[in-house]
C-alpha cells in the first residue's frame, strides 16, 4: 500500500472514532456523533427538496414509503428511537445512509417529510440484517418504527426491488461517506444547492466506481414517542 493509501486509512480510522463507530453498543450508551450528523443532512435535504417542489411546482413521485402528513417525532428523534431499541451497531446508519442515497438514486425520488421516516426505518433494518451479526425479526423493527408489520414487510420488498438487491458497500465507500458526513456537518456555512436524487445511475449498472461519483458530488453540495402514524 503506498503512502496516499496509509494516510487515507488513517484519515479514515480517526473519523470512526469521531463519529463513535469504533466502540460498541456494550462499551457505551452515549449516542454516536454520526446519528446526529445523518440527521442534520437529511432535515438540510428535505428542506431542500420541499422548497425545490414548492417553487418548480414539481409534483413529487409518491410511493408507498410516503404518508398523508408527516409523524411527529423529528428525524433525530426518530433515529435515536431505532438507536435505543433496536440495538443496531452505528454502522449500520452509515450503511443505511448509503442504501437510502442508491435508493433514491435509482429511482429518482426526492426524501421528503412524508417519507423519510418509512425509508430510515427500512433502511436500518436491512442495513441490520447485512452487516450486523444478530438482528430482529421484521415484528420487533415495525414495533420500533412505529408501522405494521405487513406494511413493513412490503416496505422491505419495494426497498430491496428499488436497490436491485445491491446491498454490498465496500470499505472504501464506507470511509467516504462517513468523512463527507462529517465534513458537511461540521461545516457551518453548509448548504444544500440541489434536490437529493439520481446521480446519473443507470438502473442495473451500479459499481463502486459510481458509489465514489454519487460521494464526490454529496461533497460538491455548498449551503445558504409516538409509536404509530
Amino acid at each position: 500500500m503506498g503512502s496516499l493509501g496509509i494516510e487515507t486509512e488513517n484519515a479514515c480510522s480517526e473519523t470512526y472514532l469521531r463519529l463513535g463507530l469504533r466502540e460498541s453498543r456494550k462499551e457505551t450508551s452515549e449516542i454516536p456523533r454520526v446519528l446526529s450528523y445523518i440527521s442534520l443532512f437529511l432535515e438540510r435535504s428535505i428542506q431542500k427538496n420541499e422548497r425545490y417542489l414548492e417553487t418548480t411546482q414539481t409534483k413529487d413521485i409518491m410511493t408507498i414509503f410516503h404518508g398523508t402528513k408527516a409523524p411527529p417525532l423529528s428525524i433525530g428523534q426518530y433515529i435515536d428511537r431505532i438507536f435505543k431499541y433496536s440495538y443496531c451497531s452505528p454502522s449500520c446508519f452509515v450503511v443505511a445512509h448509503i442504501y437510502v442515497e442508491r435508493f433514491i438514486q435509482l429511482t429518482s425520488a426526492l426524501v421528503t417529510s412524508l417519507n423519510v421516516h418509512r425509508l430510515l426505518i427500512t433502511s436500518i433494518m436491512v442495513a441490520a440484517k447485512f452487516v450486523d451479526d444478530a438482528f430482529f425479526n421484521n415484528a420487533y423493527y415495525a414495533r420500533v418504527g412505529g408501522v405494521s408489520t405487513s406494511e413493513l414487510n412490503r416496505l422491505e420488498m419495494k426497498f430491496l426491488f428499488g436497490l436491485d438487491f445491491r446491498l454490498y458497500v465496500s470499505k472504501d465507500t464506507f470511509g467516504k461517506y462517513c468523512m463527507l458526513l462529517e465534513k458537511e456537518s461540521t461545516n457551518s456555512g453548509f448548504q444544500i444547492e440541489r434536490p437529493i436524487q439520481a446521480c446519473g445511475i443507470v438502473k442495473g449498472n451500479w459499481s463502486s466506481k459510481e458509489d465514489s461519483s454519487c460521494a464526490k458530488r454529496m461533497a460538491s453540495l455548498r449551503v445558504s414517542e409516538s409509536s404509530e402514524w
